[in-house]
């Protein structure tokens, strides 16, 4: 028994006919939407991320640029106090001229030298610079003690001045003559190949020497 189907537009109702009629519309736009529309605004969207991470590249290496100029005056200005702070710490076969100029000093600023007496150095905590003492023993007047300290913080080398003593002033034709004692320590850079030798020879911490 077949089954026969009367289909005639004409018993379809009129807001069926206008979905009827727009339906292959709605088919090709959401087809455009996901085929389309979608993958394009991923893809901007990506291109986005990469554009703004490369302006922020920009951005950086543009503040670094700008700060070249600085970066390089700094680094000349350090450059320079390295070299101010090797001319104050002498090679070690600079010291005994040094020394002079400090004996030097005491003869022009009109003292009498009784003992100078250089001591053996020694390495400073640091471990980059030798102590080099010399114990000294002066008599002059208040006069020539100001002239002497005076020119000797005109020298260029580092010399420092401790276990400072004065004696009981005594008069000297009309002057109070002075017994002055100190130590004078300068001192004198250690040579880079002995601070490399002794760290190598520094055992690691936590580690024991092989006997």
């Amino acid at each position: 028994m077949a089954l026969k189907i009367n289909f005639n537009l004409k018993n379809i109702p009129s807001y069926a006919k206008v979905i009827l009629s727009l339906l292959p519309a709605v088919i090709i736009v959401i087809a455009v939407i996901f085929l389309v529309i979608l993958p394009k605004n991923r893809e901007i969207k990506a291109l986005e991320v990469k554009i703004s991470a490369q302006e922020n590249e920009i951005a950086k290496d543009q503040a670094k640029a700008a700060k070249l100029p600085q970066l390089t005056r700094e680094n000349e200005k350090l450059r320079q106090r390295l070299t101010e702070l090797k001319q104050q710490l002498p090679e070690e076969k600079e010291v005994s001229s040094l020394l002079k100029q400090v004996s030097d000093l005491c003869l022009r600023a009109g003292m009498k030298i009784s003992l100078w007496k250089p001591e053996a150095k020694r390495t400073h905590p640091s471990g980059i610079v030798y102590e080099i003492p010399v114990r000294v023993e002066l008599s002059g007047s208040y006069h020539n003690l100001g002239y002497f300290f005076s020119s000797l913080t005109k020298l260029n080398r580092i010399v420092n001045i401790s276990e400072f003593r004065l004696g009981t002033p005594k008069p000297d034709k009309g002057q109070a003559i002075l017994k002055i004692n100190f130590t004078a320590t300068t001192f004198s850079s250690v040579p880079e190949s002995e601070i490399v030798a002794k760290t190598e020879a520094k055992p690691a911490k936590g580690v024991k020497k092989k006997k």
